[in-house]
């Protein structure tokens, strides 16, 4: 059976707390392999972090995965952070390149991501699973698709173990580029990144920034419902779970899915995947 887990962000208010505490409950009788909480960079949100996968852990019983950014960190803050994963109980780390935040000047001690999982395998040895990004759909800011591919390779020689990739909606795309990466040598499990749609204009607008290409098809879909909001749900888990299906059946190892801390739309195409 292939694995999934899902993501979260840190909360940062009482409510938003209790919505994701609401959304866990929901979730984890689907049995997650693991969850992963992502990383705020810039130190006002890394507390939030480290206190959000205590909390996943200790009061919702599940193995988590921090996210660890180059953005804005020391070596002797990673250093620490990752001291305290460890002595949290964490077997696996998500490490990212990240966005350097507004009104930072600095972006911190390493570059890029193949630096930080070199400094991860230096500094806690093999504890850590190391879970990389990838782009099947290439990464907004690299010069070409074979660059692209040749950054992803170079964090997998790094010591990376997994990759989880950017969300997209044509299996297609992560289908070449599981077949580029294996040319190239990289026989790690690369795992397809899921969106259930929630809100499809403000999917819209962040797959812009991300570089995420939502098929005209779905657009116009979308578009054919108007304003039926119970309609757009019903087709945007239908054509999510479809697309999950056939990764699966392509081979995919697993899938990750982005919650946005929201339980329904990620439920929703997982009973529809049964």
């Amino acid at each position: 059976m292939p694995a999934i887990s899902f993501e979260f962000f840190p909360p940062k208010t009482d409510e938003q707390r209790a919505q994701l505490d609401t959304t866990v409950r929901k979730l984890k009788s689907h049995a997650p392999d693991y969850v992963s909480v992502t990383f705020g960079a810039g130190g006002s949100t890394l507390s939030y972090t480290d206190e959000t996968v205590k909390r996943l852990r200790s009061e919702h019983a599940l193995s988590v995965a921090p996210h660890l950014s180059c953005m804005g960190g020391t070596r002797a803050e990673i250093a620490a952070l990752l001291d305290t994963y460890r002595e949290t109980g964490c077997r696996r780390i998500v490490a990212l390149r990240g966005d350097l935040p507004s009104g930072m000047a600095s972006p911190g001690d390493f570059r890029y991501a193949a630096e930080l999982v070199s400094f991860i395998r230096k500094h806690s040895g093999d504890h850590f699973h190391v879970e990389v990004a990838a782009y099947p759909e290439t990464h907004p800011q690299a010069e070409n698709a074979l660059k692209d591919m040749q950054h992803f390779k170079t964090k997998v020689d790094a010591g990376a173990n997994g990759a989880i990739t950017q969300y997209f909606f044509n299996a297609d795309a992560y289908f070449r580029f599981v077949d580029d990466a294996t040319k190239l040598g990289v026989n790690i499990p690369i795992v397809p990144g899921i969106m259930p749609i929630a809100n499809f204009s403000q999917l819209q607008r962040f797959s812009e920034a991300c570089g995420a290409e939502i098929p005209r098809w779905i657009v116009k879909r979308m578009q054919a419902h108007g304003d039926n909001a119970a309609a757009i749900r019903e087709l945007a888990a239908d054509v999510v779970a479809e697309l999950c299906r056939r990764l699966l059946d392509g081979g995919a190892p697993g899938l990750h899915f982005y919650t946005i801390n929201r339980a329904r739309s990620t439920t929703s195409v997982l009973e529809r995947l049964g």
